[in-house]
């Protein structure tokens, strides 16, 4: 993959793990109370934690949270402190440095961004304090300068997705099940190629339905309008679950199943979007992919903190619990099994090449 594919594609799953849902029963935006806040209130003597939010920022109930969640752990078990910035839309590379920046001169040992577009970012910054641990989650690196202080934490999001697509055959009625990723590009396509592959394991015979909300306009992360005439026109031609990979849009997927009736299913992305799901959504999310943002988080401030900091490229796959599905809604019990099955096939390497390409 040439450097310009590799920094669209990471655009794309950096994006399709971030925005809340505004849809009724709560803002995306759930902040928790001050004497929640462990960036607020921790005062140890372990490592100092920089963490540096895509947009949206703590409460999107999703990417963002799950950084928060890493942290929020890894405070409580080495003793450590942490301090808080977000970006905001449009901003310019400088504010994203001026952050990173501001983090490393207030003390900060071990600074996550959170998101592809900390990439540049900490390229630029790291050099400037050695002593200083930077990660980027779903981070590449821009000029192959391999700083020896940065980690770029990946996942092998084709894993997670072949499971789910395992629980979207099985489930299915209709012998058609239904994928809506937010923009059409190298990473987006890696969910796509993961669940079908997983769906076709399942049940060779079964109908996958693909719809992308935008074709490179990255607003498709954000349009839950979109996502729902996506999914609509999916369950209109007969799939009985949905799959989505597009951010803030999900949202829209979600409202959909719940208008396709009884018997119609979505799943979520990235957390375990069950939930947080409206009430009236709860009952159609199956299950979703999760991409443990706060298992990589973790395992980084553990590194710094046990004084070995990860550093270059580091892949979170089902082997080391980067990524899975979830298990809140009842509906998936009976499906565990199977589910499992495959799992224990692709970490034992009995199932090996899964496709990151339709």
């Amino acid at each position: 993959m040439t450097k310009l594919s590799a920094v669209a594609a990471v655009a794309a799953i950096a994006l399709a793990g971030c925005g809340g849902s505004d849809s009724e029963g709560g803002s995306g935006k759930d902040k928790k109370a001050a004497s929640d806040d462990v960036c607020k209130t921790a005062d140890g003597d372990g490592p100092k934690i920089g963490l540096a939010y895509d947009v949206g920022g703590r409460g999107d109930r999703s990417f963002n949270d799950s950084a928060y969640a890493g942290v929020e752990k890894a405070v409580a078990d080495f003793d450590a402190t942490c301090i808080e910035g977000e970006a905001t839309d449009d901003e310019a590379e400088s504010a994203r440095e001026d952050r990173l920046r501001n983090m490393a001169e207030n003390g900060a040992t071990a600074i996550i961004g959170v998101g592809f577009a900390y990439s540049e970012s900490v390229n630029a910054v790291a050099p400037d304090f050695p002593e200083v641990n930077f990660a980027v989650v779903d981070g590449f690196d821009p000029d192959d300068k391999a700083n020896d202080n940065v980690a770029y934490l990946g996942f092998a999001e084709e894993q997670g997705s072949f499971l789910v697509g395992v629980a979207a055959a099985t489930k299915s009625k209709s012998g058609t099940i239904g994928f809506v990723g937010g923009v059409n590009n190298d990473l987006i396509q890696k969910f796509e190629a993961g669940y079908t592959a997983g769906a076709k394991a399942a049940k060779p015979d079964i109908k996958v339905e693909v719809a992308y909300i935008q074709e490179s306009d990255l607003s498709g992360f954000g349009d839950p309008a979109g996502g729902k005439a996506a999914a609509t026109g999916e369950f209109d031609k007969g799939a009985d679950v949905v799959y989505h990979a597009a951010g803030g849009s999900g949202s829209g997927v979600f409202d959909a199943a719940v208008e396709a009736g009884e018997g119609n299913w979505a799943i979520g992305v990235d957390s375990d979007q069950y939930l947080t799901a409206t009430a009236a959504q709860k009952p159609f999310i199956l299950t979703s992919m999760l991409k443990r943002v706060d298992t990589a988080s973790y395992d980084f401030v553990k590194s710094v903190n046990d004084g070995k900091p990860l550093t270059s490229f580091q892949v979170y796959d089902l082997k080391a619990d980067g990524v899975g599905y979830s298990t809140a809604n009842p509906e998936i019990k009976d499906l565990q099994a199977d589910i499992d099955g495959y799992k224990a096939k692709i970490v034992d390497g009995e199932i090996k090449d899964i496709p990151t390409k339709p």
